[in-house]
């Protein structure tokens, strides 16, 4: 197996084309997005849109345990708390956020074999791919609230375009959805097995793509395989309670939406754990969320992706995001001192303040 953090093939197509692969390669880490894999994939996307021979773009990673478990934070958090190193942690969030504009603007289609773990920064690079395929192992979440960030790489453009309120609900209690989740909520187009990931890719290299959009090749090809795995497909949770979530999400302040979603906590099975996770997370990220989320409804997504670098740089100085990752991943203590205990406590200024850029930006 290459030790690069980035592997990038051609397989042939039946006439002549090319499918272009990337494929993220740091499995031990659960294939989180460093900035290594971000300035080796960002140029060579572009050389693949450039080239008139590359049908489309398979986008995966090595390894079954997860497609991508989120960014980088081990290294976001040298940034934040080893002196003189914050402009990395800028540099990574700007990239990042280009990456992901880049797919989601791509001109050829790119497929998405979202199979197991998909997080965070993960969610950034296939929730603008044009083909996004979940499997019967695919696990995704925002759960940024938990560690002092807040669900950025674009989400405040996608969550705002999920049906009812279940982006806020999504965003606010970090709730891991399952593949059908994702369909309903349009964070995935397809749910094929992933045991017939090996068919698909053949097929799609015998296909006709002389004549025909490139675009409804890549589609029909997936929606044979997702006919034949039908079967494998579980109910979504996030479908079936959507009435409820719908409810709880209905206030006019976040003090009140909480509350409301605290309330469910006393149910029993899914809606009861999904909102399990606002107890420990940071009262600063639950307001940026609700806030970014507000105030994002209209904006492009480029609007979007701008706005988001502003607050994500200044959760680099503010230390909030610093704490959440030492109790989660540095320390492991479980038990994150936030700046402020609780809604109620949240200075107003606090919050408004990272949503401001700093002078000389």
């Amino acid at each position: 197996m290459s030790d690069q953090p980035m592997v990038f093939e051609e397989w042939t197509t039946n006439g002549g084309g090319r499918i272009a692969v990337a494929r993220l390669n740091s499995p031990r880490n659960l294939n989180s997005l460093s900035m290594d894999m971000i300035r080796l994939l960002k140029p060579q996307l572009q050389r693949w849109a450039d080239d008139d021979s590359v049908c489309a773009v398979w986008l995966e990673a090595e390894g079954d345990k997860a497609f991508c478990a989120g960014g980088d934070i081990v290294s976001l958090y040298r940034s934040m708390t080893e002196p003189g190193k914050l402009a990395e942690g800028e540099r990574f969030f700007t990239e990042e956020y280009e990456l992901d504009y880049q797919i989601h603007t791509y001109p050829k289609p790119i497929v998405c074999w979202g199979n197991g773990i998909v997080m965070g920064g993960g969610i950034g690079l296939m929730v603008g791919a044009s083909h996004r395929v979940v499997t019967e192992h695919s696990k995704l979440a925002m759960p940024e609230v938990s560690i002092g960030l807040y669900p950025d790489i674009g989400a405040g453009w996608f969550l705002n375009r999920m049906p009812g309120r279940t982006g806020m609900f999504l965003g606010l209690t970090g709730t891991r959805m399952n593949p059908a989740d994702a369909l309903f909520v349009g964070m995935a187009d397809r749910f094929v097995s992933h045991e017939l990931k090996g068919q698909v890719i053949d097929a799609l290299a015998s296909a006709n793509w002389q004549g025909s959009s490139a675009h409804s090749v890549v589609s029909s090809v997936l929606r044979q395989y997702e006919q034949q795995s039908r079967e494998a497909l579980p109910a979504s949770p996030v479908r079936d309670h959507f009435d409820d979530i719908q409810q709880a999400t209905d206030g006019d302040s976040l003090e009140q939406v909480v509350a409301q979603l605290k309330d469910l906590g006393g149910r029993e099975g899914w809606l009861g754990k999904a909102v399990k996770g606002l107890a420990s997370a940071s009262p600063t990220s639950l307001a940026l969320t609700w806030k970014h989320l507000q105030r994002s409804q209209r904006d492009s997504l480029k609007q979007v992706l701008d706005n988001e670098l502003v607050m994500s740089v200044n959760c680099l100085k503010k230390g909030e995001f610093a704490e959440g990752i030492r109790a989660l991943l540095i320390d492991k203590d479980m038990q994150p001192s936030w700046r402020y205990a609780s809604l109620a406590e949240l200075d107003n200024e606090w919050i408004e303040a990272f949503f401001s850029q700093a002078p000389g930006h």
